[in-house]
């Protein structure tokens, strides 16, 4: 069986923010990119989503695109054939980091997007080196052509999303955790302790990446695409 493999970006990200994994791994499979762009709560959107989905799928997330991914296999578990979770959390947001999100969600409605976007992912959350400022510019591209509405929207689906720690400790399909080591919105420990939640996980942390590692080291996120398709659908404790 061919798995098709189902994409989900990060907050204010477009399909941009996985050429290479689409360009490469379209080759091989169905590849199928779906944004996280309507609804004010991750479990609306994940409905949605399941509405438009093939019937089973590979399901890879990136940082809010993994929150979602983690309600969509909460909802149906058995309709996802493989999880992989990319910087990430699996924890609500908390009552501090929730309110933080109020200026940002002020800025976007007054006209300042980019300035709000600057905040969201500052230059410290990713990898220091030549592709940080390449990648700050695509993060304010895909931002500004998807507008403030959307900005506000996945804000408040953010500040009002549920803890999926006993979702994680359900999951009974093969699952990789991926990680930059450069990544101070969800830091390495994060993924650690999602990795040690779900049985057989496997955690992936690159070294020479931060928080969007698609675009930060594509040629690496390929590959390990790839071996996390090698492992076999059944696993040895299923």
């Amino acid at each position: 069986m061919i798995e098709p493999l189902v994409l989900l970006p990060g907050m204010m990200c477009d399909a941009r923010i996985f050429e290479h994994q689409i360009l490469h791994l379209s080759r091989e499979r169905p590849v199928t990119f779906a944004p996280i762009s309507q609804g004010e709560r991750i479990e609306q959107i994940a409905s949605e989503l399941l509405d438009r989905l093939p019937q089973r799928f590979a399901l890879a997330g990136l940082s809010m695109g993994g929150i979602v991914a983690m309600e969509v296999i909460r909802r149906a578990p058995t309709r996802v054939t493989r999880l992989c979770l990319m910087s990430t959390d699996a924890h609500s947001d908390t009552p501090q980091i929730a309110s933080a999100r109020e200026p940002l969600i002020v800025a976007a409605r007054a006209g300042r997007l980019g300035e709000a976007l600057q905040q969201a992912v500052r230059p410290e959350a990713l990898a220091p080196g030549a592709r940080r400022v390449d990648v700050l510019e695509l993060v304010q591209t895909m931002g500004a052509d998807l507008g403030a509405e959307i900005f506000v929207r996945q804000m408040r689906a953010l500040q009002r999303r549920p803890d999926q720690q006993v979702t994680l400790r359900k999951i009974k399909v093969p699952a990789m955790i991926l990680c930059g080591r450069h990544d101070r919105l969800t830091p390495v420990q994060r993924h650690e302790f999602m990795a040690q939640l779900i049985p057989n996980a496997r955690l992936e942390i690159l070294e020479d990446a931060g928080h969007l590692p698609p675009v930060e080291q594509p040629e690496a996120v390929t590959h390990q695409l790839r071996q996390w398709f090698a492992q076999p659908l059944v696993l040895d404790n299923a």
